[in-house]
């Protein structure tokens, strides 16, 4: 099978690791050959070190022992050929060049594992999030379904958002959360409001009542983990949506969280009306207050974290979600969250401040009639 690949035009990884090596060793032959034509009070030798200073860039420590080799035995051919290497100046320089050759072997080496280390930490990563936060299908429900996750913590894939979706009785339900804090010392609160969710949303409880339910474990976990000094500091908001298959009335319930756009064709954007209640874990016993609005068969519901609406720009201002969203109204939401992702990152300079979290869900055609629902319209293509 892997000669196949090949054969098929995908070179084997040593294949282009040794055609790279072949930049130094050409180094190394044309400034030695530059080096035997000059005069004898030229010395092109000492340049020579390039060669094994670029190695650990394409390859590893033995590669750069290697190279390193041929750098210095290209030293001694051209002090030979000037004059023998018993001279002070050669003698000088190939210890020199010497030494610096075994420092790139030892920095070649420690950057191998480095990266080696960097590798296991990513798979790690990986691991965590897919059994903290299980991959959202394509298609539920009447739904099409596309989602971004963006750490802000370096090297880090989790973090303190989270979205899930389950199914109950004949509806999809849909949560996207933040939990207070970022990266990965948020992820204790947000495996478990995950697991709450995933306990109780295929219950056929209303809406409201799942919100309580959630609340009611954050309360529980802040009263028995959190410190004196953190108290009142372990909370999360979340949004509720749960989407019949059949009808377009959509219900919703938010806890502290930023409410969805709605992006129908022809470029409109408009944001469901929409009554929060307190973040879980604020105000126990809060009542959550259930609104609906018409999800249409052709649109698109938005749901994000607030890490998206906060990124900044170098001039400190906020990401106009609800403008640039306007333009990708028409797109799959394969192709609007990749049009946000690119987006949002050009926008912060490449680099978000807090964790950031995208779901897309499309409706499906279906022959329903067109219900209305207030909402607040932002914008008109």
């Amino acid at each position: 099978m892997e000669s196949g690949i090949w054969r098929a035009g995908l070179r084997p990884p040593w294949q282009s690791v040794h055609a790279l090596l072949l930049f130094p060793v050409t180094l190394i032959v044309v400034i030695t050959v530059v080096d035997l034509r000059t005069p004898n009070d030229i010395h092109l030798g000492p340049a020579l070190v390039i060669a094994p200073a670029l190695t650990p860039s394409i390859a590893g420590p033995r590669s750069t022992a290697c190279i390193g080799a041929l750098a210095v035995g290209a030293q001694i051919f051209i002090g030979i050929h000037h004059g023998g290497i018993g001279t002070t100046n050669h003698i000088v320089q190939i210890i020199t060049l010497s030494v610096l050759v075994v420092l790139t072997i030892i920095y070649s080496a420690l950057r191998e594992r480095r990266q080696a280390q960097l590798a296991q930490v990513r798979n790690v990563a990986e691991a965590a999030q897919h059994v903290l936060m299980w991959p959202l299908p394509e298609q539920i429900g009447t739904l099409r379904i596309a989602s971004l996750y963006l750490a802000a913590e370096d090297e880090a894939q989790i973090g303190g958002d989270l979205y899930a979706t389950a199914l109950s009785d004949g509806a999809v339900r849909v949560l996207i959360g933040d939990v207070r804090g970022k990266g990965l010392p948020a992820i204790g609160e947000a495996a478990l409001l995950l697991g709450a969710f995933r306990e109780s949303a295929h219950r056929h409880i209303p809406l409201a009542e799942l919100a309580a339910t959630l609340d009611q474990s954050i309360t529980r976990y802040a009263a028995e983990l959190e410190s004196p000094e953190e108290e009142g500091e372990r909370f999360a908001t979340a949004l509720l949506v749960e989407i019949p298959d059949r009808d377009p009335v959509t219900r919703m319930t938010s806890c502290g969280h930023p409410p969805p756009l709605l992006l129908s064709p022809g470029h409109v954007v408009t944001v469901p009306s929409l009554h929060p209640s307190p973040p879980l874990g604020v105000y126990s016993g809060a009542d959550h207050t259930l609104d609906v609005f018409s999800f249409e068969p052709g649109d698109t519901l938005l749901l994000y974290t607030d890490g998206v609406v906060e990124a900044r720009d170098e001039r400190g201002r906020f990401y106009p979600l609800d403008d640039r969203v306007a333009r990708w109204t028409d797109d799959s939401p394969e192709a609007l969250v990749h049009h946000l992702r690119r987006d949002l990152l050009a926008h912060a300079g490449g680099r978000l401040g807090d964790d950031a979290a995208l779901i897309a869900l499309h409706r499906t055609p279906a022959e329903r009639r067109r219900h209305h629902v207030r909402g607040d319209t932002l914008r008109h293509g």
